[in-house]
């Protein structure tokens, strides 16, 4: 599996590709937008991971440029700041994932290999549960034939439940895919979302698995 690190941070980027190459990835490593840009368009990467405060061209231009040009490589974008309009904007341009800095280099590595198996998988990005379809490339919500208007974190939370529809998701999961990995805040934040959710969505299609979590139902 060959990887690209996008990152102008060079302390960080080349401590990235030591422990990606000792989990047996070949990496590559540039410190600007424009060079990752023209590395990521002529190489055959399974992955990139890209930083979006690059000198040259910022991550959120290299990802929207490559999306442009059919490029379906899974992108992992890494920041320094934080909310979910900036968050929103890194999906939007088609990044597949999403980390805020500082993050944990064990839950990264594994954020990797979760995207590498999705695409193994050549995994549709339509998903359905019973009358619901998630399609999480163009990041839109139907419920049966009706559009749901969800924001960035809702449709996050939403997506990680319908990944694994039927079966419970902890709230430890969620938190540990949907919010960056410094999150200190009141873990009960999880269930804000959700009840935002069965508002949207019809509260009998998230049941709530005491001491375990949530599950999707998926025959609604």
């Amino acid at each position: 599996m060959r990887l690209l690190i996008v990152e102008d941070e060079k302390r960080l980027a080349l401590s990235l590709a030591g422990g990606l190459t000792a989990e047996g990835f070949a990496v590559d490593v540039v410190h600007d937008g424009l060079e990752g840009l023209h590395r990521a368009s002529e190489g055959s990467y399974d992955l990139v991971v890209l930083d979006i405060m690059l000198p040259g061209m910022n991550g959120y231009r290299v990802c929207a440029a490559l999306r442009a040009a059919g490029d379906e490589t899974p992108i992992l974008m890494l920041t320094a700041k934080d909310g979910e309009y900036d968050e929103a904007e890194g999906l939007d341009t088609g990044a597949d994932d999403y980390l805020t800095k500082p993050f944990s280099y064990v839950v990264l590595v594994a954020r990797v290999r979760a995207l590498l198996r999705r695409r193994g998988r050549g995994a549709s990005p339509v998903l359905r549960a019973g009358s619901l379809t998630v399609d999480t490339a163009a990041r839109r919500v139907l419920r049966e034939d009706e559009e749901v208007v969800l924001t960035a974190k809702e449709f996050a939370v939403l997506e990680q439940l319908v990944v694994r529809a039927g079966e419970v998701v902890s709230k430890g999961d969620i938190l540990e895919h949907v919010w960056d990995f410094a999150y200190e805040g009141d873990p009960n934040i999880v269930e804000v979302y959700v009840s935002a959710l069965r508002r949207k969505l019809g509260a009998s299609r998230i049941v709530t698995v005491r001491g375990a979590g949530y599950r999707l139902v998926t025959g609604v």
